[in-house]
């Protein structure tokens, strides 16, 4: 979600990618759901490990800030980048996978963490552009 909410705000000025401890290789369907309410397309979005990164050409010495939104995810990210000058941010956004027993109210745990992530992102790079 981050990842295209990211882009849906701020466009290709800033380069982002979206890796996580493992990879599920399928994007959520609730997290597709959530994004969709607010016209960001996460359909074609393919999930990546740390791991996988490297594969894809992406090192993380090319970053500037490595934002991790779970704890491990964020000690990952402090063991891969102890050797590189890189900021590492742990943002605590509710992990919504475990939450709710129907529909509704997964989408209700969901749209929470879509909505945390937004708050994070407009904190540090303010409003999104027009």
């Amino acid at each position: 979600m981050a990842e295209g909410i990211m882009k849906q705000f701020y466009g290709l000025e800033t380069y982002v990618q979206s890796v996580g401890v493992h990879n599920d290789l399928e994007i959520d369907g609730f997290s597709i759901s959530v994004c969709a309410e607010m016209d960001v397309e996460l359909h074609r979005h393919r999930s990546r490990s740390f791991d996988e990164m490297e594969q894809y050409g992406d090192d993380l010495s090319s970053f500037d800030l490595v934002v991790a939104l779970s704890p491990a995810s964020q000690a990952r990210a402090l063991e891969l980048t102890r050797v590189f000058h890189l900021e590492v941010e742990h943002w605590a956004i509710a992990d919504p996978t475990a939450v709710g027993e129907t529909r509704e109210a997964k989408l209700a745990a969901y749209r929470k963490s879509r909505d945390q992530i937004i708050a994070h992102l407009k904190a540090n790079w303010g409003e999104p552009q027009a």
